[in-house]
């Protein structure tokens, strides 16, 4: 369960992207605006695609520790943001979230 409360972090990053995704230079928990973007058609349904290399990529760099302060989230569904969608995604990229997460 806290495994999956971690990759929920990540759904709220994109969450913060697509409020402000005409914004320049954001930047949160070491993911850039780039490597938010390149994550969000993964967790958005109705047709989510798999993460691409960005995305993984921007994961890997990514402050998870810090991501995961975000896990509890209320916003993801009001966004168009997929939970389910959301804690499969590291997974998917072959990345492990902090224990505490």
């Amino acid at each position: 369960m806290a495994r999956k409360l971690g990759f929920l972090v990540v759904m709220v990053v994109v969450v913060v992207v697509a409020a402000f995704e005409g914004a320049r230079g954001l930047s949160m928990c070491n993911m850039s605006e780039d490597g938010l973007n390149a994550c969000k058609p993964s967790v958005t349904k109705p047709s989510p695609v798999d993460p691409s290399k960005e995305c993984c990529q921007a994961l890997s760099r990514a402050d998870l520790k810090c991501l995961c302060s975000y896990r509890n989230s209320l916003f993801l569904p009001s966004l168009g943001i997929d939970p389910g969608l959301a804690l499969a995604l590291p997974a998917k990229c072959n990345l492990t979230p902090p224990a505490t997460c």
